[in-house]
C-alpha cells in the first residue's frame, strides 16, 4: 500500500512540476491504472487472507478446543482403561481363586461322589438283603397260610368227626332217659354223663345190671372206631363217706366206681385197655354247686369222656 501511494506521489509531482510529455502522461497513467489494479487485487487479496485468517483462528480455536476435548477424552479414558485394568486384575485375581476353589471342589466333590456311592452300595446291598428276607417272610407267611388251611380242614373234619361220634353215641345208647344218661359235646370232646342210679346203688362201685347194659352197648361202638381215646371219670357229691376196708372217702369211692366202668367197658375184647383211662374226681368237679339234694344227685355221676385222636391235628398246630 505505501508503495502505491509512494508512486502516485511522485508522479503528481512530476506532473506539476514539469512539462512532460503526453506519451510519458500516458505512461504514468498506465503504470497508475496498472497500479491501482494491483492495489485492487491485493485488497481482495487482503480482504481473503484476513478472512481466510479468521477462518483459520476460528478453526484453530475449534483445532484447540477439540484437541481439549481429546485430551479431556483421552485423560478420562486413560482413566477408566486404568480401572478396567485394575478390574480385570482383580478379575484374573478372582479367576485364579476360582480356579483352585474349583480344584479343591472336584477333589471334593469326587470324594462325596465315591461316599455317596459307597453309602448308595451299601443301601443297595441292604435293600437286597431286606428283598430276600421279605421273600423269605412271604414264603413262610405262604407255608404258614398253607398249613393254616391244612389245620382249618382238620378242624373242620374234627368238629365234624365229634358231631359224628356223637350221633353214633345217642343212638348206641337209645332206650336210655335222660335223667339216666345225657349225651353232649364240649370241647371237641364228646360227654357221656351216666347218673349214680343207672351204674350203682348208694355208697356202692359194683355196677347194676341196666347200667351193664349200657355200658356194653357203648363198648361195642368204641371197639368199632379206634381212633377214639377214652377217659372214665368218677365223680362224687359233697358228703363226706366213712367207710372201712377199701373205700374209706369220696377219693377212694371215685376211683373205684371209675375202675367199674372200665373193667366192663374192657370185657369187650377188641377195644383194648391201653385206650382208656380210669380216673376219680371226688367232689371236686361239680356240675352244680348248689347243697340241695337235687345238686348232689347230679353231681353223683360217672362221665366217659371219648376224644377223637389228635394226631394230624396236633401235628399241624406244632408245625404252626
Amino acid at each position: 500500500m505505501r508503495r502505491i501511494n509512494l508512486i502516485f506521489v511522485i508522479t503528481i509531482t512530476i506532473f506539476l512540476s514539469s512539462c512532460v510529455s503526453m506519451t510519458k502522461f500516458n505512461k504514468v497513467q498506465d503504470q497508475l491504472r496498472n497500479a491501482n489494479e494491483e492495489k485492487e487485487h491485493l485488497n481482495q487479496r487482503v480482504n481473503r487472507l484476513q478472512t481466510a485468517n479468521i477462518e483459520f483462528a476460528s478453526a484453530n480455536e475449534q483445532l484447540t478446543n477439540r484437541i481439549k476435548n481429546l485430551n479431556s477424552e483421552l485423560e478420562e479414558a486413560l482413566y477408566e482403561l486404568n480401572i478396567e485394568k485394575q478390574r480385570i486384575t482383580s478379575l484374573e485375581r478372582n479367576i485364579e481363586g476360582l480356579n483352585r476353589q474349583l480344584e479343591l471342589q472336584k477333589t471334593g466333590s469326587t470324594s462325596e461322589i465315591e461316599q455317596l456311592l459307597t453309602e448308595l452300595q451299601t443301601a443297595r446291598n441292604d435293600l437286597n438283603i431286606r428283598e430276600d428276607k421279605l421273600r423269605d417272610a412271604e414264603r413262610i407267611l405262604e407255608e404258614k397260610n398253607a398249613r393254616l388251611i391244612e389245620l382249618q380242614d382238620v378242624l373242620a373234619q374234627q368238629e365234624q368227626a365229634v358231631k359224628n361220634l356223637k350221633d353214633k353215641v345217642m343212638k348206641a345208647l337209645t332206650g336210655f332217659t335222660s335223667d339216666e344218661l345225657t349225651v353232649h359235646e364240649k370241647n371237641g370232646k364228646v360227654y357221656v354223663s351216666m347218673d349214680e342210679k343207672l351204674l350203682f346203688k348208694t355208697g356202692r362201685w359194683d355196677v347194676d345190671p341196666k347200667g351193664q347194659q349200657a355200658l356194653r352197648n357203648l363198648s361195642q361202638l368204641l371197639a368199632d372206631n379206634k381212633d377214639i381215646n377214652i377217659m372214665v371219670e368218677g365223680h362224687t357229691d359233697d358228703v363226706p363217706m366213712r367207710g372201712s376196708g377199701e373205700v374209706k372217702d369220696n377219693w377212694d369211692l371215685s376211683v373205684m366206681r371209675a375202675t367199674a366202668v372200665t373193667k366192663i367197658l374192657t370185657q369187650n375184647q377188641n377195644l383194648a385197655p391201653e385206650r382208656v383211662i380210669a380216673a376219680g374226681r371226688s367232689e371236686y368237679v361239680p356240675l352244680a354247686a348248689e347243697k340241695t339234694p337235687e345238686a348232689r344227685q347230679m353231681n353223683r355221676r360217672t362221665e366217659i369222656i371219648l376224644t377223637p385222636q389228635l394226631d394230624e391235628l396236633l401235628r399241624l398246630i406244632e408245625m404252626n
